[in-house]
């Protein structure tokens, strides 16, 4: 059975970076197309990027130009470097295989100072 666990999250302050990582365990992620999503205290879970199979990618308009999504086939890791961070991006971050709609676990994005 695929899960998928994410990791990289923490404390950072404003106009800083973090990397997130989702390792696939038990496969691949296959050829499916792969995402993030983050949901704020109080908030919606929202979708933050997507990365197609051909690797073409969109993001949204909030974090445009201050995220990439990315992945390494090789390690079943998808990634999510984001830079320029702002307090408005503190939220619990999920990665997603839309193949089989699987989530991961979620981790937590704190930006403060």
């Amino acid at each position: 059975q695929v899960q998928l666990v994410e990791s990289g999250g923490g404390l950072v302050q404003p106009g800083g970076s973090l990397r997130l990582s989702c390792r696939a365990s038990g496969s691949s992620f296959g050829v499916s197309a792969m995402g993030w999503y983050r949901q704020a205290p109080g908030k919606q879970r929202e979708w933050v990027a997507t990365l197609f199979p051909d690797r073409t990618s969109n993001y949204a308009n909030s974090v445009n130009g201050r995220f990439t999504i990315s992945t390494d086939s090789a390690r079943n890791t998808l990634y999510l470097q984001m830079n320029s961070l702002k307090p408005e991006d503190t939220a619990t971050y999920y990665c997603r295989r839309f193949q089989g709609d699987l989530w991961g676990q979620g981790i937590q994005v704190t930006v403060s100072s």
